[in-house]
C-alpha cells in the first residue's frame, strides 16, 4: 500500500523539473502543494515566535502562531521562558485571546478552567461536584510546544521533538547574528509592538523576496531612487556578497560600488562604534563597518533586514525581522517587528522608528511596492498553461541569473559560501532545493503487507 499525499504523477514531474534546475510555477500556488508543505516544513522546521524583549517581567506572555497551531509563549517565575499550545484542554477552545499582557495565571473564558505560568491546571469550577475528587489534575496541563529555544535574544519553537537544535540549524548564520543582535551592550531590543497585515501572496515568494533579491530593488523600489533616498546606480543593490549557509539560510552583505559603505557603521552614533569593536571579532567588525544593508532570512519564514535609511546628517538604522505566517496558499499573514540597539541613545531610536514606518511599515512606500508584485504573481500562477512554465531559476544554463559565472569568494572574512555579487540566484537555489528536500521526505511511503 502506498501512502498518497500528493499526485504521484505530477510528484515525478515535478522531481524531474527540479533535478534540471527547473522550479514550476504552479507549484506556489497548487493547493495539494500547499499541504505539503504545512506538514513537511512548518511541522518540522524551527520558526521565530518573539524577542525576549517582549517577554521582560515573571508573567509576561504574547500569542504567536505557528501556521495554524495558536501559541502561548510565558516567561514564568523562574525566569523561563516556555511555550504552550494556546487551547484550553477541556473543550479546545483558544485559551489566551489578548496579543500580550501579563498575568498570575490563565482563565478559560468557556467554562472557566485556569492554569498557571508553568501550564498546570490549577482550578477547576465546581471541579469536586462536577468531576469528582479522583480527577487527576495533572493529567490535565497544557500541553508545551515541543521545543522552545532562544539565540541572540531571538525566540523559536519546533513542532517536531526529534528535530535538530536550534543552534545546530541556524549553523553559520549564528556569525551573522552575532553582528546583528550581539553588537552593542545589551543587545537589542523590540520597540513598539508587533505590527500584523494580511497579503494576498504566497509565503514561499514573500520569503524568497525578502531574503535573496536585492535585484528586484532598483525597479520595484524606483520610486526612491526618484525621490533621491537611494543611488540612480543599477547596480547599486548588487555590490557586496551574497552568502549561502545550512539548511535554505542566506544573507546579502550590500555595501557600494567602492566595497565601502555609505558612512560607517551604517549611520550609527560613532560614541557607539567603540561597543561594536569591543563585542565583534575583527572579521566581525570590518564587515560591519563598512556594511550599507544587511538582508537575509532563515528558512523557513523568517527575513530580516538592517539598512541605512534617512538623509546626509541625519541618517538611522534599525533591524526589521519578518515573519511570513502561510494562512492559504494564496494568503499571509505578515508578522513585523521593529528592533534597535538598546545602548543607543533615545532621540536616535525614536528617529529610527519613524523611518521604519515610512518605509518598511504596513503604510510605508517599500511595503505597498512589494505587496502589489506579491499579489499579482499569485494571480498569474494558477492558468493552466503556468502547468509546464518554469521560472528562471536554471543552475545549469550559461544566460540565467549567476550560474556558472560567479566563483565564491574564498577572501570573504565570514562563513558560509560567498559569492561577490548580491545579483545573484545563489540563495533562492537554496531556498528552493531545501524545499525540495522537505517536501520529498517519505513522501510515497510503502507500507509492509502484514
Amino acid at each position: 500500500m502506498i501512502k498518497k499525499t500528493l499526485d504521484e504523477k505530477a510528484f515525478q514531474l515535478l522531481k524531474e523539473k527540479m533535478e534540471q534546475g527547473l522550479f514550476p510555477q504552479w507549484v506556489l500556488t497548487d493547493p495539494d502543494i500547499y499541504e505539503l508543505e504545512i506538514d513537511k516544513i512548518f511541522g518540522h522546521t524551527w520558526q521565530f515566535l518573539a524577542h525576549e524583549t517582549e517577554l521582560k517581567d515573571s508573567g509576561s506572555y504574547v500569542t504567536r502562531w505557528m501556521v495554524n497551531d495558536p501559541v502561548l509563549l510565558v516567561k514564568n517565575r523562574k525566569g523561563e521562558i516556555k511555550g504552550y499550545l494556546n487551547s484550553c484542554t477541556h473543550r479546545g477552545t483558544q485559551l489566551c485571546t489578548a496579543d500580550h499582557g501579563n498575568k498570575k495565571n490563565f482563565t478559560c473564558p468557556y467554562h472557566g478552567w485556569s492554569y498557571n505560568l508553568d501550564g498546570e491546571l490549577i482550578g477547576i469550577v465546581a471541579g469536586n461536584k462536577v468531576y469528582g475528587e479522583e480527577m487527576d489534575k495533572s493529567e490535565w496541563g497544557l500541553r508545551e510546544i515541543p521545543q522552545v529555544a532562544s539565540y541572540q535574544g531571538m525566540i523559536f519553537g519546533c513542532l517536531d521533538p526529534a528535530a535538530m537544535p536550534l543552534e545546530e540549524y541556524l549553523g553559520d548564520m549564528k556569525w551573522y547574528f552575532d553582528i546583528l543582535l550581539g553588537r552593542s551592550d545589551g543587545g537589542m531590543e523590540v520597540r513598539g509592538l508587533p505590527q500584523r497585515w494580511v497579503a494576498k501572496a504566497n509565503w514561499k515568494a514573500t520569503a524568497e523576496n525578502f531574503a535573496a533579491d536585492p535585484y528586484h530593488v532598483q525597479t520595484t523600489h524606483r520610486s526612491t531612487v526618484e525621490l533621491g533616498i537611494s543611488p540612480e546606480d543599477p547596480l547599486y543593490a548588487g555590490y557586496g556578497h551574497q552568502i549561502v549557509t545550512e539548511n535554505g539560510h542566506g544573507i546579502n552583505v550590500i555595501t557600494s560600488k567602492t566595497g565601502k559603505a555609505r558612512v560607517p557603521y551604517q549611520g550609527t552614533p560613532d560614541s557607539m562604534w567603540p561597543m561594536f569593536k569591543k563585542n565583534l571579532t575583527p572579521e566581525q567588525d570590518e564587515i560591519l563597518s563598512g556594511v550599507t544593508v544587511f538582508v537575509g532570512g532563515v528558512y523557513p519564514n523568517l527575513s530580516f533586514v538592517s539598512p541605512i535609511h534617512g538623509t546626509e546628517g541625519h541618517l538611522h538604522n534599525y533591524l526589521n525581522f519578518r515573519m511570513w505566517r502561510p494562512i492559504g496558499p494564496e494568503k499571509v499573514e505578515v508578522w513585523c517587528w521593529f528592533l534597535i540597539d538598546k545602548a543607543a541613545p533615545e532621540e536616535y531610536k525614536e528617529a529610527a522608528y519613524r523611518g521604519y514606518l515610512g518605509s518598511f511599515g504596513p503604510t510605508g512606500t517599500l511595503e505597498q511596492d512589494d505587496t502589489e508584485t506579491w499579489a499579482r504573481i499569485v494571480e498569474v500562477s494558477k492558468g493552466l498553461m503556468m502547468r509546464d512554465k518554469e521560472l528562471n531559476y536554471n543552475n545549469v544554463s550559461n544566460y540565467l541569473m549567476g550560474f556558472d559565472r560567479v566563483e565564491p569568494d574564498e577572501s570573504f572574512p565570514g562563513p558560509g559560501i560567498a559569492y561577490p555579487t548580491t545579483y545573484l540566484d545563489a540563495i533562492s537555489r537554496s531556498m528552493h532545493e531545501n524545499w525540495f528536500k522537505l517536501i520529498s521526505k517519505d513522501l510515497f511511503v510503502k507500507e509492509a503487507v502484514k
